[in-house]
């Protein structure tokens, strides 16, 4: 009877001072470590690109349609230019997509590359995946907003 009741407490324990982990909706909250949530300059995968972002919307709201400003450096920080770049938006955590479908749709020069249609449907934790290829290279950077 003893080892249950000791049993018992060493459960009521560990449930109040927090080592059982998050769980529900707490859970949901930790996925993203705060120091990603708004990181807009980051080295892709493969380190052969410096990528950063600014976003026409500060701060970043959701169901408003924007557009973003891409620049794109080599890894000792020459602008690529001519890139071919795609995105792909996705919310991973309830696993959908974006409304929209971004796109770059300007080079603007110096490894400036303009992307429209920037849509958030709602707020949570999203990925944004930039795949540029540019003189045979290709490599992605995956940038992480709570919005």
């Amino acid at each position: 009877m003893l080892f249950f009741v000791l049993r018992c407490a060493l459960v009521l324990w560990l449930l109040l001072s927090g080592c059982a982990g998050p769980s529900g909706e707490d859970a949901k909250e930790d996925v993203l470590p705060a120091a990603q949530e708004r990181l807009t300059e980051l080295a892709s995968d493969g380190g052969h690109f410096q990528v950063s972002f600014t976003s026409e919307l500060d701060p970043i709201t959701i169901n408003q349609l924007h557009r973003w400003t891409l620049q794109v450096a080599d890894k000792d920080g020459t602008p690529v230019e001519g890139a071919t770049i795609t995105v792909k938006g996705e919310m991973p955590e309830h696993g959908h997509g974006m409304p929209t479908q971004p796109q770059v749709t300007a080079d603007l020069g110096g490894g400036i590359y303009q992307v429209e249609g920037m849509r958030f449907q709602m707020g949570g934790g999203w990925s944004v995946t930039f795949t540029i290829e540019a003189d045979g290279v290709q490599d992605s950077v995956t940038f992480q907003l709570k919005l």
